[in-house]
């Protein structure tokens, strides 16, 4: 059985080599890693054919094997995001809130490395790569712990990025990746504080619960995303159907997919039915009401189906929408408020008091008017990637790309003062 304690007090080492190590290194390495991936295709194909296969024998859902799958794009992609990453600033050493004390002290902060972060994840094999190279970006050590369901392209991802850490120079043992399914090795890792700064858990609702309740590491949750979008009565229909058809239809598996459509009553006998007609043809199935059904003459639509309070507490991570009908922006805050998960939620708007009222009040991790949930990624968002989506109100809020994944030091420099 895989030695955890050893794993991380080698990682805790390394990362103090990563800390000093030089911008110009850490790019090389990540273009090297990036040249890998595009260069063993063939190899992470097969690797990710041997859990399909798996996963399909036991008996996992479509949805699940999509978030599975490394597709040749998929994996352009992930080199893609890698690059990107290799080219934004290094957040480490960037001095910010410098000031010169009454007494000449000269005060600053200094952005430094976290240390050791440990990601838990499940199913996606993509987050391998994202977290080492956000990490490895950001002078931190990792130590990864991926799904049984994707065990044989985890491994051939890790292997390739400790292969690309040893042909730039750098220590391998700043990644470790935990590649045994038994599930008491995660209960060992969270109580790894004397080596791991942080822990982030990427998967389902269970995991995050897990985490929390057995960690003693500090712990970033998120990721999952039971996202709104309230289309008021000043909206502009045509681009409202528009925005919610990409955020519910653009990729349905994901965290910040679309997962409930609020809709002001003064506009829903319009605007329903043309949304439900958009849909179904990309086959959407619809939980509304069932008041709201009669009201606006659904109840023979065989797409739509009456839905139960629990199902707008559903991340529902498939073509299921739920519909509701409100009174207005006061009535759609409200829900938002008792159903969401504070990952991304929005407006639909004409009406600037509106997008300012709702912009001020609603307080999710993202925040949209007038735009589709899907851009909540840090790739979108001009991060290069990011290890997590945290809901949380810690240092870290929203997509967690290379700042979020640092600290910080009080730096003071005097010419010999000394405290009266």
């Amino acid at each position: 059985m895989a030695d955890v304690r050893a794993m991380c007090r080698k990682a805790k080492t390394a990362s103090r080599e990563l800390a000093l190590l030089d911008s110009a290194q850490k790019n090389a390495m990540l273009n090297g890693l990036a040249d890998w991936l595009r260069e063993n295709q063939v190899v992470i194909s097969a690797e990710n054919d041997k859990d399909i296969a798996k996963a399909r024998k036991a008996g996992l859902d479509e949805a699940m094997i999509e978030r599975l799958r490394l597709t040749e794009g998929v994996v352009k992609g992930m080199a893609v995001d890698i690059q990107k990453v290799a080219a934004l600033p290094d957040p480490v050493g960037e001095v910010f809130e410098k000031s010169i004390l009454a007494n000449g002290l000269r005060v600053r902060k200094v952005r430094v490395p976290l240390g050791v972060i440990a990601v838990v994840y499940e199913s996606r094999p993509n987050v391998t790569v994202d977290a080492a190279a956000l990490a490895l970006k950001s002078g931190n050590a990792v130590v990864l712990r991926g799904g049984s369901e994707t065990l044989h392209s985890n491994r051939v991802l890790a292997g390739g990025i400790r292969r690309a850490l040893e042909r730039a120079g750098i220590t391998p043992e700043a990644v470790q990746f935990i590649d045994e399914p038994d599930r008491e090795l995660v209960t060992e890792l969270l109580k790894m504080h004397e080596y791991v700064d942080l822990l982030i858990p990427r998967g389902g609702a269970g995991l995050h619960r897990f985490c929390k309740e057995h960690s003693s590491i500090p712990v970033i949750t998120g990721g999952i995303g039971i996202c709104h979008l309230f289309v008021d009565d000043s909206a502009d229909l045509k681009r409202a159907v528009e925005v919610v058809c990409n955020a519910k239809v653009q990729r349905p598996t994901v965290c910040n997919a679309l997962d409930t459509a609020l809709v002001h009553r003064a506009i829903a006998r319009d605007f329903i039915p043309r949304l439900v007609a958009a849909l179904k043809r990309d086959g959407v199935s619809f939980r509304m009401e069932a008041e709201s059904m009669r009201e606006l003459g659904m109840a023979g639509e065989e797409s739509v189906t009456p839905a139960e309070e629990e199902d707008f507490y559903r991340e529902w991570l498939s073509l299921t929408l739920g519909v509701r009908v409100v009174a207005g922006l006061e009535e759609a805050m409200a829900h938002i408020a008792a159903h969401s998960t504070g990952h991304s939620d929005g407006i639909l708007t004409g009406s600037a008091a509106n997008a300012e009222r709702f912009q001020r009040e609603l307080d999710s991790a993202v925040v949209y008017v007038n735009a589709s949930t899907r851009f909540t990624d840090g790739g979108e968002l001009g991060l290069g990637a990011e290890v997590a989506v945290s809901t949380q109100r810690l240092h870290a809020r929203g997509p967690m790309g290379l700042r979020e994944l640092t600290s910080y030091k009080w730096v003071v420099t005097g010419t010999g003062q000394t405290r009266p």
